[in-house]
């Protein structure tokens, strides 16, 4: 137990160090081609990889890696249960953009790298006028950039044995963006549970699935992304 907890000790303070100088460093690249800040974001999953792998003990598998379109947008939708995934995205995917909550943008120093980074601010209980310009922004974002976006279907981070419906949202970008969805299944609640000082030793497996091509209804749509994510 008590090197249980010397190792939850050791990892947390890593990560909490790693990513305050992760901003700092980001600071100056505020004024630089926003490629030097999504260097330095790629270079923090690799980071926080190592850190699970050397502190805790876990390995973190990717699966699926090649079902990543390389000539082709698409848009990536992630069950979520841990910021594990939020970190280590960005080791494999192409400067990755996220749509996360907009009180983050209000976070100093932070809030100013992800928005540089084109991170993309939503209220996400609300459904208004102004959402449904968002989801409009959010398919021209996926359509416009060369860094695919990853949305969080579940809304916020749940537990890996835990089954809660999908917001409707990601059907309506799926929908107006007209390009490929990708699902990934995740366990990082098992190692990196939310609002626990533990971290557990085990094995993470991040595995992105096959391709849901755009032209189905919101319905099936739906059906079949909840499936992927979950079973």
């Amino acid at each position: 137990m008590m090197l249980h907890f010397l190792r939850s000790l050791v990892f947390n303070f890593a990560t909490y160090c790693g990513s305050f100088f992760s901003t700092l460093l980001a600071l100056p690249t505020l004024v630089m081609p926003k490629a030097a800040m999504q260097w330095l974001a790629r270079m923090l999953g690799f980071y926080i990889i190592f850190c699970v792998r050397f502190i805790i003990n876990t390995k973190i598998i990717f699966k699926g890696l090649e079902n990543i379109p390389k000539d082709r947008k698409f848009f990536v939708a992630s069950a979520h249960q841990s910021i594990c995934e939020t970190f280590v995205f960005n080791a494999v995917l192409n400067a990755p953009i996220f749509i996360v909550k907009e009180e983050l943008f209000k976070i100093p120093f932070y809030g100013w790298c992800i928005k540089k980074l084109g991170f993309i601010g939503t209220h996400r209980e609300k459904v208004t006028k102004d959402h449904l310009v968002f989801l409009e922004k959010t398919a021209e974002t996926i359509n416009k950039e060369k860094s695919p976006l990853i949305i969080f279907p579940q809304g916020t981070r749940i537990k890996n044995n835990e089954r809660v419906p999908l917001k409707k949202g990601v059907s309506r970008i799926y929908e107006k963006a007209n390009v490929p969805c990708i699902p990934v299944k995740l366990n990082t609640g098992d190692v990196w549970p939310r609002d626990s000082f533990f971290r557990f030793p085990g094995e993470i497996c991040i595995e992105f699935k096959k391709p849901i091509e755009p032209g189905l209804n919101m319905n099936d749509f739906m059906n079949k992304l909840e499936k992927e994510i979950y079973d």
